[in-house]
């Protein structure tokens, strides 16, 4: 395989690695508090030693860097569930893994456990200022509210407050299964700016008429990219049909 075949082939497979990533968009459409991603590549360049002249010494390929997540924020979509929350502005629920480490999410749906724990619909534990699971008390908990500055309230005062974490370089964080985020070197917000919205939880902000246009465009690259190397071929085997009349 020559160079101008290694080169097709890294395009190809970033097209592959943009087909992925925009499909995984639109699946997630609905998920709520998904955000989008968009994939990252570098170019590498590579230097031959002889070359017949100066400018094909350097031959560039496409290289998979990873994704970064859109952090525009999605509509609100209200649920009638006074515990739900949807956070207005930067920063994630801070809630417990179910390794024991500590994640993020922008889902907020919001409902308690059977101990008293405030917990994610799929049953991952919120954690408050004191990196601890907020509990409530077995008469409480049908009386309380959430505060815009996450503090739960319930009939007798407070009892804790909902932890929100942003993060200054966004790149850091990455997305992982059931609506959980991971990251580094995130900030807890003071309750001044902490902006929650109660009685409903914040929509995915895919927008599905951009991504279904990126597959199209990406379709249309990879099947550019076909042609070429279908025109390469060909002129590989007029150059040896040719080689072979004059020996």
């Amino acid at each position: 395989m020559d160079t101008q075949s290694f080169v097709l082939l890294s395009h190809e497979q970033a097209l592959r690695r943009r087909m992925d990533v925009a499909a995984n968009n639109i699946a997630n459409s609905s998920t709520v508090g998904f955000k989008s991603e968009q994939p990252v590549f570098h170019e590498y360049v590579e230097r031959v030693r002889e070359a017949p002249v100066e400018d094909a010494r350097k031959t560039s390929f496409v290289l998979d860097f990873g994704a970064v997540h859109d952090t525009a924020q999605g509509a609100f979509q209200a649920t009638g569930n006074p515990l739900d929350v949807m956070i207005d502005g930067p920063g994630y629920l801070t809630v417990q893994a179910g390794d024991g480490s500590t994640a993020y999410t922008r889902a907020g749906f919001i409902k308690i456990l059977a101990n008293g724990d405030l917990a994610t619909s799929s049953g991952h534990k919120l954690l408050g200022d004191n990196d601890r699971p907020i509990n409530i008390p077995e008469d409480q908990r049908g009386r309380i509210a959430i505060t815009t500055d996450g503090t739960v309230m319930g009939a007798a005062g407070a009892l804790g407050r909902i932890a929100v974490t942003a993060f200054a370089d966004e790149t850091s964080v990455s997305q992982g299964g059931d609506g959980m985020m991971t990251g580094q070197g995130g900030r807890r917000l003071l309750p001044k700016e902490t902006q929650l919205k109660t009685g409903g939880v914040e929509g995915s902000n895919v927008q599905t008429i951009v991504e279904t246009t990126r597959m199209i465009d990406i379709l249309r690259s990879y099947q550019t990219s076909a042609r070429i190397s279908q025109d390469m071929d060909s002129m590989r085997s007029q150059a040896i049909n040719s080689l072979g009349r004059v020996n």
